[in-house]
């Protein structure tokens, strides 16, 4: 599930609620926190700039410690807990004894003096803020009167408010991303719905059912036009496969049709060409060598009907198995001898290989392969049965050159020719493939390559099916 297009889009959705939480948390808690702090300051700056105001006018300049003393104290009354130090040159004075004036920088006395004006500055001092109002108090003219006064007011109950807020924030953070995982969890439901369906349509269309389509989900949006191009290409290939299946239907009757009208013809040529050729002896040499001519492409022609006809039952259905249990190394072995290779192949055949197999076809795909290596490889052939855990095997190798790379792809094909040039052959260029569907007809298959040391090996490769009674 979190693995596919569902996962990604809750991931999705959950990265845009956290990163939208997150930036709103961040834009509210600088607002408000701006917010307070002006808040304060301007509050602390007009009770401050009050407060000073009223003190000054009772001060005599320059004043003695204790003046200044009472000075501090008297700015400092109805400030709260704002700590007040006023500065006279080297004179201080402090409404609080125990303050820490080292929370007043360099930088804000020497703004306070040089602009003459009032500034501030916020400060943190053993992780607690503190506000740093500084002001010159002046004579009526405008002129300095070299005091400067100071309030240290806290931040601390500002910052947890702002704290506050960003708490409540961070609590409701956690609700929202389970919201938005539920809505994620819809909105990716309503979106591959039809994904999904349109996967399993195009599953059922790999199986072969070309009748299957989805339903078009309302509206115009991408998705319903991806379902009306599906239901549209899939009835265009459901119209072009019906087409192509009738037309291959065609071809399949015809053959067969003209193959098996061909054999009566063919059975009374080559009985005709059969006593031309035992009498060839006995013609004229020109007489004899066109008898033997028409005897020998008369059989031809006769194997390639009788291979026509067998590969129209493949290709119609109509192959079908006659099984039973048979001694495979005895049946390869009256393969060889019923065509007279036996002086011509090397058979390598331990006895006690017993196997339910169709023998007849058996034997026309090891004929095939054998046939095959003597005519375009090179002896010695060697035919080595070999019995294994649930598969059994019947190597059929030669000494030739091997086939060329761009050859073995198509071993298997009808009527492939290696040698483009070679337009005639012993064979009816369907031998590899009909012992091929031979040997799927048995749930197996042949396999080809080249030898390390020169000539190419076609390994027939059959599932061990045994009898009741054979042994394990």
């Amino acid at each position: 599930m979190w693995g596919g297009l569902r996962g990604r889009l809750v991931v999705a959705f959950v990265l845009v609620a956290v990163v939208s939480a997150v930036t709103a948390t961040g834009l509210a808690y600088r607002e408000s926190r701006n917010a307070v702090l002006e808040r304060k300051q301007d509050a602390v700056r007009t009770d401050f700039k009050n407060r000073v105001d009223q003190a000054a006018a009772d001060l005599a300049v320059p004043p003695d410690e204790v003046s200044l003393t009472r000075f501090a104290v008297g700015v400092a009354d109805g400030l709260g807990d704002t700590v007040v130090v006023a500065e006279y040159r080297t004179l201080r004075a402090s409404s609080d004894a125990s303050a820490d004036r080292t929370r007043i920088s360099r930088a804000l006395r020497d703004a306070v003096r040089t602009r003459n004006r009032m500034s501030f500055q916020r400060v943190d001092r053993h992780g607690s803020p503190y506000l740093v109002v500084g002001t010159p108090v002046t004579f009526d003219s405008g002129t300095p009167s070299g005091l400067d006064v100071y309030a240290i007011s806290s931040l601390r109950a500002e910052q947890d408010d702002t704290a506050g807020i960003l708490d409540a924030v961070r609590d409701g953070l956690l609700p929202v991303l389970l919201l938005t995982v539920a809505l994620a969890l819809l909105a990716a439901r309503t979106v591959l719905r039809p994904v999904r369906e349109l996967g399993r349509a195009t599953r059922r269309h790999a199986a072969g059912d070309l009748t299957s389509r989805v339903v078009v989900p309302k509206g115009r949006d991408e998705l319903a036009d991806l379902a009306r191009d599906f239901n549209d290409t899939a009835e265009a290939l459901e119209t072009s496969v019906d087409e192509l299946r009738e037309q291959e239907a065609k071809a399949r009757r015809f053959v067969a049709d003209v193959s098996h009208e061909l054999r009566t013809p063919l059975a009374a040529m080559t009985m005709v060409a059969t006593v031309l050729d035992e009498d060839a002896a006995q013609l004229p040499p020109d007489t004899a060598h066109a008898a033997r001519t028409v005897s020998a492409e008369t059989a031809r022609l006769s194997r390639l009907v009788d291979d026509l006809m067998e590969m129209s039952r493949f290709d119609s259905g109509a192959a079908r198995l006659n099984l039973g249990e048979v001694d495979l190394a005895e049946t390869v072995r009256n393969t060889l001898a019923l065509r007279g290779w036996t002086e011509r192949v090397r058979a390598e055949l331990p006895p006690g290989v017993r196997a339910v197999v169709d023998p007849r076809r058996i034997d026309v795909a090891v004929a095939n392969l054998v046939g095959n290596a003597l005519r375009h490889g090179a002896e010695p052939v060697t035919v080595t049965l070999a019995p294994g855990g649930d598969w059994v095997t019947v190597e059929v190798a030669d000494r030739g050159p091997g086939l060329a790379p761009d050859v073995l792809p198509h071993v298997f094909d009808r009527f492939y020719k290696a040698d483009s040039a070679r337009t005639r052959s012993e064979g009816s260029g369907l031998g590899t493939a009909i012992a091929l569907e031979n040997a799927r007809l048995h749930g197996g298959t042949i396999e080809v390559a080249n030898r390390p040391d020169g000539g190419a090996v076609f390994t027939l490769r059959l599932p061990w099916r045994r009898g009741e009674g054979a042994e394990e």
